[in-house]
């Protein structure tokens, strides 16, 4: 059996929160869902299986949508409208 090492998730977080927005083409589904938490409702809305699955770090939105024969373009208009929405959200 092969064995890797996932980096720890808060170091990557971090990593990508100083340095990346979700939208980029090749930022992976679990850095996107593990940044930026709201997105993982809509993933779970179109009954994906890409929360808590084992190859999110390896998969782009685009691989995502090709697999669940989505439109990448309106997918990604949720996603957009899912973190602008909590970020205009009052902290509470």
């Amino acid at each position: 059996m092969w064995k890797y090492r996932i980096p720890d998730r808060e170091r990557r977080n971090a990593v990508v929160q100083e340095t990346r927005t979700w939208d980029e083409a090749d930022l992976s589904v679990f850095d996107i869902m593990g940044q930026w938490p709201e997105t993982a409702r809509v993933f779970l809305r179109h009954k994906m299986l890409c929360v808590g699955c084992r190859v999110a770090p390896f998969h782009t939105i685009s691989d995502v949508c090709a697999a669940y024969h989505l439109d990448e373009a309106a997918f990604r208009g949720e996603l957009a409208g899912a973190v602008s929405e909590t970020r205009r959200s009052p902290p509470v």
